[in-house]
């Protein structure tokens, strides 16, 4: 395996992992902890699937072009509006939860001076500080990116190497669900949980770049979806067993949903000042890392819609259009971490599953040869069965 490989799994990995895992154990402590492994195991599988189902897409539609301008060869005007709709909804449902997120962590981070911080300003801090770094350019942003991804895993590994013994596995394998909430409350808990998980696993969006950086190498493009995406996987069940082996599910289920509580209750579990520095920072980092890469491709897309000029006026605009609608909604709807990142998994949906399965169908019509994912059209009817549960879970849970 070469190095453009292990790159390119790297940025796989790193773009679903991020601020979702610390949004998992919240979304998933009241399902029970093997539940909760099965629908981690399940996304995964769809999500490795449709993965591949774009590979092939991309492939037969040509190395070098965008997503943009596959959706526009297959599926017209129309679908790249749907498209576009789509990936804006996302990019800005998630810079809208980083936000909120960050901020929040942001106000515990000055408790401790004895500085108190309205929710507002510490929204408006984080805004103007990290969102103020996407204005400097791409090629920078691209190379703290990399610094702080990887110190984020490397945090990961420490605290998990430090509490994983402190489990209870006893008490993590007979954990049901059933004991904290009752039946009919579980039941919309677990459509809440649906698209919250999703979402921790969406990758694809930098596919067509990858594709492109290997030159079309169907094989070693395989690989790298498969193992990218099975990183998170291990990485997001460790990191269950680590949060509810230790606190229990009815713990951080009582949490509702408090990102800094959650980094609280774990530092309660530390045995040292060092190691609680470590679950803070780590926290920290898994929310700005995403929050990063999301609205870099966020502001890179408006400036490519609004054709702004490279200068100080033309990124100025930009900035403005990126970052203005999540600012005011997180503003104005501060508790809304868990509700705005299940509405992600709607775009998501037709972004990676629906449409890539409409322009599957179109291109397998051509008989092009070349790669194709197997399971035919069997496996194109379970994943839009798949992505419509996943859609119906999500407004279920809004009504």
């Amino acid at each position: 395996m070469n190095l453009k490989m292990l790159g390119s799994i790297a940025i796989v990995a790193g773009t679903a992992i991020g601020g979702g895992m610390l949004a998992l154990p919240l979304a998933t402590a009241s399902l029970g902890t093997i539940p909760a492994f099965l629908l981690l195991v399940v996304i995964w599988g769809i999500s490795i699937y449709t993965s591949l189902l774009m590979l092939e897409i991309n492939l037969r539609t040509g190395v070098g072009d965008n997503v943009h301008a596959i959706t526009g060869k297959l599926l017209g005007k129309v679908g790249q509006l749907i498209q576009g709709a789509s990936f804006m909804s996302l990019l800005f449902a998630l810079t809208m939860v980083y936000l909120m997120g960050g901020s929040s962590l942001l106000e515990t981070r000055f408790e401790p001076l004895g500085i108190t911080m309205n929710n507002q300003v510490a929204v408006l801090l984080f805004t103007v500080f990290f969102g103020g770094l996407i204005a400097v350019g791409v090629k920078w942003i691209d190379k703290v990116s990399r610094v702080l991804f990887t110190s984020m895993v490397v945090l990961l590994v420490i605290v998990v190497a430090f509490l994983l013994p402190e489990v209870d596995m006893s008490a993590l394998l007979t954990s049901t669900g059933s004991e904290i909430v009752s039946g009919s409350e579980l039941n919309n808990l677990w459509l809440a949980a649906i698209p919250i998980v999703f979402t921790s696993f969406g990758f694809h969006v930098c596919i067509a770049t990858i594709v492109r950086y290997l030159d079309g190498d169907a094989v070693s493009l395989r690989k790298i979806l498969i193992i990218g995406s099975t990183i998170p996987l291990v990485s997001y069940i460790l990191w269950l067993m680590v949060t509810l082996g230790t606190l229990g599910g009815d713990r951080v289920y009582g949490l509702e949903g408090s990102l800094p509580l959650l980094v609280t209750a774990l530092q309660g579990l530390a045995n040292s000042e060092i190691l609680k520095q470590c679950i803070d920072i780590f926290a920290n980092l898994a929310l700005i890392t995403s929050f990063l890469g999301v609205t870099m491709s966020l502001f890179d897309y408006v400036a490519e819609l609004t054709r702004a000029k490279d200068d100080f006026v033309g990124r100025a605009k930009t900035w403005l259009i990126t970052f203005i609608p999540p600012l005011l909604c997180a503003l104005f709807y501060p508790d809304g971490f868990f509700k705005v990142l299940g509405f992600a998994a709607i775009p998501l949906v037709i972004m990676i599953i629906f449409l890539p399965i409409a322009m599957a169908l179109k291109q397998r019509k051509q008989n092009l040869g070349g790669y194709q994912v197997s399971g035919g059209n069997a496996a194109l009817g379970v994943a839009g069965v798949i992505g419509a549960v996943i859609i119906t879970a999500q407004l279920l849970v809004a009504l």
